[in-house]
């Protein structure tokens, strides 16, 4: 039997108001996960196996491996500094303009910024993409529900 909640719909709706601008800086995926019906846990199944995603993952960690060899305190993406940002997360001028655009559309700070760009790095490593292009920035976005929430 699914549970209710026994909050009001005003109080839902202020719940993200309540939380922290410099906090949720700090997190750099969050998404909603709506409730799952039973039709849809029994029915058949498409996508990814674990075994592909496995894959693909192992395959990123090895090219993070590989792009910061040369940088021993840096072992994956979320650890890069600013230098490292630049020089590895380059875009090009439309995908440079869609983060612009979101940055002032949500109110973004600088420190989500930098989130933004270190998980579309990691988004385009998954994808075996050398470069970040506007749908790994877009997927990105997607992730910071949040942010839409509160200023969106």
């Amino acid at each position: 039997m699914p549970h209710e909640s026994r909050s009001t719909p005003r109080e839902i709706q202020n719940y993200p108001g309540r939380i922290s601008g410099p906090l949720l800086d700090r997190v750099d995926l969050h998404v909603e996960v709506p409730q799952v019906k039973f039709r849809e846990i029994d029915g058949d199944r498409t996508g990814e196996t674990s075994a592909q995603i496995r894959d693909r993952v192992v395959a990123a960690r090895r090219r993070q491996h590989e792009r910061f060899k040369h940088k021993p305190k840096i072992t994956c993406n979320a650890r890069m500094g600013s230098r490292e940002l630049k020089q590895f997360c380059e875009l090009d001028d439309a995908t440079k303009e869609l983060l612009k655009n979101a940055m002032t559309d949500l109110n973004l700070s600088a420190r989500a910024y930098d989130r933004i760009l270190k998980v579309a790095r990691t988004i385009a490593d998954l994808a075996g993409s050398e470069k970040i292009f506007s749908d790994h920035i877009s997927e990105t976005i997607q992730y910071r529900s949040l942010d839409r929430q509160l200023w969106g």
